[in-house]
């Protein structure tokens, strides 16, 4: 142990515990924009710059381990100064519109600038020049040179959590900046869209494309039916924004909202994932027992993001993913199709727009696979974030609104639709109902509960009807790419594998809210889910009634022939760009 003082406070911490962190554990806190645990400890912002006796020069806190006797001072006059200079100087080179930023109120360089009292700007601006025409508006990442403070988080993210390598530095000097890696447009690089480096970002330098407007336009056509689904991970954090806590911040609170922004039908998306493991479960199954899983397994296709990633850096492997659509997907089909036929319209009179805590389901809505004569599945793809701002744009007050049901006939789930937003919960929704169909009886809804929680990377092996079953979960694009390599080399070999291309599932997804410090909330999120999962009533997706009806009158069985053509998709059928 090494003990210091940190502001007069005597502080024991272990050795090579970092000013920051030792400051931390004395509840002293030091102002940072670039710093994230692990991952970017490298003073690039020089924000958290602080007095150290005996230092002829200022010491950045976030990499600098303290010593036995060191004597810190956080906010002496030197430490104040050299700070409000360094935000200063950062200022000079930021496009300070806050007004028309998306992450104003929930800027980090806008709090620091705050706390510190920076009302007028000393240094003339430099903003970057000639760097916009690089860009894309349509893709639905998108960067702003302008707002980029170079803290190098996004760089970091992409290449040390999700194996990328998309961003990297560009130009030197007071010219440096970030951009697309080997010099490319954003649009032809291999980006996944999982959107870590949005929620990594302090500032506003990277957004999801802004479709609130479009959801709008939508809402006052009258011409127009307008139809909603909300997808399982939504509910975990759309209330954040509000005040309120995740008990509050229901499915059905989130509908009565819905209902007063102008939307017609409000369902669930958790309907969809029902639907989705009765196909993926009886294909796996089917997979099985063919004898086509010896060599490689089966990926799960729910993730967007993962679909993106394997078709990029292992094209190869792109007929080892299932081919039922994902939720979203499947609800858009079902939509345009059933749900059309009971309402007696025409497919073209609805529209359908999705809630998703994802960036990527933006892009996988505007495949070509995804459209028929009708146009598009779904129309429009709406991040929780965008979500909330509409709420905000309306002056709506959720905590104020009672709550309303869900529409019929597309609005009841299980619990096993539930958990698809937290990592490992595909695969156990999958064994339940595989389990069923191998045996005919349900299993105990949590025999399968080993694949929940735990590293990014796990595996379980289960005895289904007397059939071993090899199964891995793996969340974060890095740990699917160690995965990948693992099976390559014959060092690993699975029969199921699920992806999910963020860290802790759909509840960590990039479109989610992003919290004011650096904090991950996937964990309580992805509980959430499965608190709901636990107190339901249902919780096996082949006992889900208004599933069993859609069978029963539309589709018939499990991969026929109409669900087939309606549930399915051929992933070799559009390439990524190279």
């Amino acid at each position: 142990m090494v003990t210091c003082s940190i502001n007069g406070r005597s502080v024991c911490v272990p050795e090579g515990t970092t000013i920051l962190e030792a400051a931390r554990s004395a509840d002293i806190q030091v102002p940072h924009l670039c710093y994230l645990k692990g991952l970017n400890e490298i003073a690039a912002c020089r924000v958290c710059c602080v007095e150290v006796e005996g230092e002829r020069a200022m010491v950045t806190a976030c990499n600098t381990p303290v010593r036995e006797g060191m004597v810190v001072h956080t906010n002496s006059p030197r430490a104040r100064n050299t700070r409000r200079i360094n935000v200063e100087l950062i200022l000079s080179q930021h496009d300070c519109k806050c007004a028309t930023c998306v992450r104003s109120g929930n800027c980090r360089l806008q709090a620091v600038a705050n706390d510190l009292g920076i009302l007028e700007l000393p240094y003339a601006t430099q903003l970057p020049q000639g760097l916009r025409k690089a860009w894309t508006t349509t893709f639905p990442l998108y960067h702003d040179y302008s707002k980029c403070i170079k803290c190098m988080r996004c760089i970091q993210v992409c290449d040390k959590i999700q194996s990328l390598n998309i961003w990297d530095l560009a130009g030197t000097g007071g010219r440096t900046t970030i951009d697309v890696s080997g010099n490319r447009v954003i649009k032809d690089a291999d980006c996944s869209l999982c959107g870590q480096c949005i929620t990594h970002c302090p500032t506003g330098g990277l957004r999801e494309r802004d479709d609130t407007q479009k959801a709008f336009r939508a809402l006052s056509r009258e011409d127009k039916i307008t139809v909603v689904q909300v997808a399982p991970a939504v509910r975990t954090a759309w209330g954040e924004a509000f005040g309120l806590t995740r008990e509050e911040a229901t499915m059905e609170r989130l509908a009565a909202t819905l209902r007063r922004l102008g939307f017609r039908y409000v369902f669930d998306t958790n309907f969809a994932a029902d639907l989705t493991i009765m196909e993926e479960g009886n294909e796996f199954l089917h997979r099985l027992k063919a004898g086509d899983l010896k060599q490689w397994p089966m990926f799960t296709s729910c993730c967007p993001g993962w679909v993106r990633f394997l078709k990029s850096q292992y094209p190869e492997l792109t007929g080892q993913l299932s081919t039922a659509k994902s939720p979203q997907q499947m609800f858009g089909s079902v939509t345009k199709s059933w749900f059309a036929e009971k309402l007696g319209v025409e497919p073209e009179r609805l529209y359908c727009v999705s809630v998703m805590p994802c960036v990527a389901k933006k892009a996988e809505s505007e495949l070509p696979t995804m459209a028929t004569e009708h146009g598009p599945d779904v129309d429009l793809v709406l991040t929780t974030r965008e979500l909330i701002r509409m709420i905000r744009a309306d002056k709506l007050d959720p905590s104020r609104i009672p709550e309303e049901p869900l529409d019929d006939p597309m609005g009841v789930h299980t619990g096993a639709g539930v958990i698809f937003g937290a990592t490992g919960g595909v695969m156990e929704a999958a064994l339940r109902t595989a389990a069923y169909v191998l045996t005919g009886e349900n299993p105990e809804p949590d025999a399968f509960r080993a694949v929940r929680t735990g590293p990014g990377l796990r595996e379980a092996t289960y005895e289904v009807a007397g059939i071993p079953v090899r199964c891995a979960v793996v969340s974060g694009l890095g740990n699917a790419r160690k995965l990948i390599e693992q099976l390559k080399a014959g060092r690993a070999h699975y029969d199921f594998v699920e992806v999910m291309a963020c860290p802790g599932g759909c509840v960590g997804g990039g479109g989610q809210p992003i919290p004011p410090e650096e904090e991950e909330l996937y964990g309580v999120r992805g509980q959430r889910l499965y608190d709901l999962d636990r107190s339901s009533a249902m919780r096996f997706s082949h006992e889900n009634p208004q599933v069993q009806v859609l069978y029963r009158e539309y589709l018939g069985e499990p991969l026929g022939q109409r669900s087939e053509e309606l549930l399915h998709t051929d992933h070799l059928a559009w390439e990524m760009p190279h």
